[in-house]
């Protein structure tokens, strides 16, 4: 039986993912390896290589995601208590792993050390990675042009194209921080949606129409609840979707103190906790702002969950 515990970053005696009865005939810098991407299959499942103990930042694709992608990480040291980090890009989760418990006060720091290295290791690949996103993104925007009024997915969702681009078949929502642009989400005409690979999503939004003082800057999730809420005479700020809430609504207020805030939230009334609800509440308290969420009607169906999809039944079920 192998038994393993999480490392935190403060490091205390029960504090590493521990192999229990590793068998002693093995050296441990050669057992570290398999013992390491034992761990990472406990997350991540099934892989076909061994991690490289050389103290450097890699990328793997992590089984379930899209083929040629390599959104996942790992760094693994053999100096001192062997020990590593991984995580995945995608979903911003991180995990440390050491062979076994610090002995003694300077293993603990040791294993410290080496965390904390791995941290700044990553987050310079995840800048650099974010940065080439951005110049892509950039380029690509540039080279799009206007979006057809007639694409399927603006038909679909009876929205006009408000300043998107386009390029081949795929709409352009380009995403900014602080006036920058560092992303663009491409929508097929399937409806699909898929990021720039490595570009920044956390804090970054799609705006739509002008800031103006003292009337309410709406923050929602998706592009075309956005749109919806702008044909009706608001400025908007897309987060593109609920986990982004709150780092976007910190941003916008840091650049706009004084604007009113209204976070229009999804009714994810079919999923459990609602994580629409859930997170729109929770980014309007962060930054003393409304929340507000679709009023449906008894009639409408349940699978509704934003402003658009109401917007949209209104229009096939309500007479004018």
């Amino acid at each position: 039986m192998t038994n393993f515990q999480h490392c935190q970053t403060a490091v205390t005696p029960s504090a590493c993912l521990k192999k229990v009865n590793q068998p002693s005939s093995v050296p441990p810098h050669k057992a570290a390896p398999v013992l390491f991407r034992d761990t990472l299959q406990s997350v991540y499942g099934s892989l076909d290589w061994l991690p490289e103990p050389d103290g450097l930042i890699h990328r793997f694709h992590v089984p379930g995601d899209r083929q040629g992608s390599e959104n996942g990480w790992y760094v693994l040291y053999l100096d001192g208590i062997i020990s590593g980090a991984f995580g995945n890009w995608k979903s911003g989760a991180t995990h440390t792993w050491c062979s076994r418990e610090p002995a003694n006060p300077r293993e603990a720091e040791q294993v410290r050390q080496h965390i904390e290295q791995a941290k700044r290791q990553r987050e310079a690949e995840q800048q650099q990675r974010q940065l080439k996103a951005a110049i892509r993104a950039q380029r690509w925007w540039r080279d799009a042009r206007r979006a057809d009024p007639a694409h399927p997915y603006l038909i679909t969702k009876g929205v006009r194209p408000h300043g998107l681009r386009q390029s081949g078949d795929a709409l352009l929502v380009p995403l900014y921080v602080a006036g920058e642009l560092v992303n663009l989400q491409r929508i097929a005409t399937d409806g699909s949606k898929r990021f720039l690979a490595g570009g920044r999503i956390k804090g970054s939004y799609s705006p739509l129409g002008v800031i103006v003082p003292g009337q309410p800057l709406c923050i929602c999730e998706g592009w075309a609840t956005g749109a919806t809420l702008h044909q009706h005479g608001y400025a908007v700020a897309c987060a593109m979707n609920s986990g982004n809430l709150k780092p976007a609504a910190l941003a916008l207020r840091t650049r706009y103190p004084e604007q009113p805030i209204l976070i229009a939230g999804d009714d994810d009334r079919l999923t459990d906790g609602n994580p629409g609800r859930t997170a729109a509440n929770a980014a309007a308290a962060l930054v003393g702002g409304q929340v507000a969420f679709p009023e449906w009607p008894a009639d409408a169906p349940v699978d509704l969950t934003d402003f658009n999809d109401l917007a949209n039944w209104k229009r096939a079920h309500v007479p004018a």
